[in-house]
């Protein structure tokens, strides 16, 4: 038996995405942030506020809540957010706690005309045994830039 503690398996920026259905396609984290480095594609951070400002965020990401904080209801303004932050032809990529809001916004943002990315993962990553997330997988736990405060 596998330790629990043990990172998942590197994934390499020259992966491919894989298929998704109802958007672009799932891309591991270096994957993104290699297409945002080089200008392929606009990060956009689907996580709340809270979110944002208590655990973390990426430098340079654009910030559109899916859902807002308290209550996880949907952000109205989601739509135009993402519409300003994309620019028409352009692509997504897409990055909330775990990769599970991430989806539903990728899937939105196809139907507005945006080719659009799941981020893998998530900032967070999945909980260990213990319930901890940054532990497994995730963007902070890839090494990829983050600032917190």
């Amino acid at each position: 038996m596998a330790a629990m503690n043990t990172p998942t398996p590197d994934l390499h920026a020259s992966e491919q995405p894989l298929p998704a259905e109802g958007y672009a396609g799932d891309v591991s984290p270096p994957l993104a942030w290699q297409w945002v480095r080089a200008g392929q594609a606009v990060l956009v951070d689907v996580r709340t506020d809270a979110e944002r400002d208590w655990v973390g965020f990426v430098p340079g990401a654009v910030a559109a809540a899916w859902k807002q904080w308290p209550g996880m209801q949907p952000n109205a303004d989601f739509d135009a957010q993402l519409r300003a932050a994309v620019p028409p032809g352009g692509t997504a990529v897409l990055l909330c706690r775990s990769g599970v809001r991430s989806v539903a916004a990728a899937r939105r943002a196809t139907e507005l005309g945006i080719k659009a990315y799941n981020i893998l993962e998530g900032f967070e990553g999945e909980p260990d045994e213990n319930g901890q997330r940054n532990r497994r997988s995730g963007w902070r736990f890839r090494g990829l830039p983050w600032r917190q405060g």
